[in-house]
């Protein structure tokens, strides 16, 4: 064999390991990093088939159901397509303390699983907001900033 064609088929068999390794990359178990995002009647509408896998959830803080529970679940609120009484609405339970933002009608984006209790769990929380930003003041305790938030919803109804 002469010095080129052994050259030619080294650099053929190394492209050929490249593309095997590039198609691994890409395809393989691909579907499970995939998060879907869904609006809550899309996730309504999947059923069963809802349960388990890992979904980012987009819609709107439905009005009233925001309810803060620190010896249990932590915070539990709606997520509607919109502010309409006839949305479709799913229950959210959140682990953390919400963004400063957070609050009724605006929306949020929650990435959790969805289970048979019909509850959305979630310890990622985001909220759509404007370009400015106000930091939380030095000191500023959560528990505080959430018992200002419930106040300030009981003064808009």
């Amino acid at each position: 064999m002469s010095p080129d064609n052994r050259n030619r088929l080294i650099a053929v068999g190394a492209l050929l390991v490249a593309g095997a390794a590039l198609a691994f990359i890409a395809f393989g178990q691909i579907g499970d990093n995939l998060v879907y995002y869904w609006s809550p009647g899309e996730l309504l509408a999947q059923g069963d088939k809802a349960y388990g896998p890992t979904i980012r959830l987009g819609g709107m803080v439905v009005p009233g159901s925001i309810q803060w529970n620190e010896a249990h679940t932590g915070l539990t609120f709606e997520v509607g397509d919109d502010h309409s009484a006839t949305a479709k609405k799913v229950k959210v339970q959140c682990d953390q303390v919400p963004p400063q933002m957070f609050r009724e009608k605006i929306g949020v984006v929650v990435e959790g699983t969805y289970d048979a209790s019909h509850f959305f769990k979630t310890s990622r929380l985001m909220v759509n907001h404007s370009n400015e930003y106000k930091p939380p003041k030095e000191g500023e305790d959560p528990k505080q900033w959430m018992k200002s938030l419930a106040e300030e919803q009981q003064a808009q109804r």
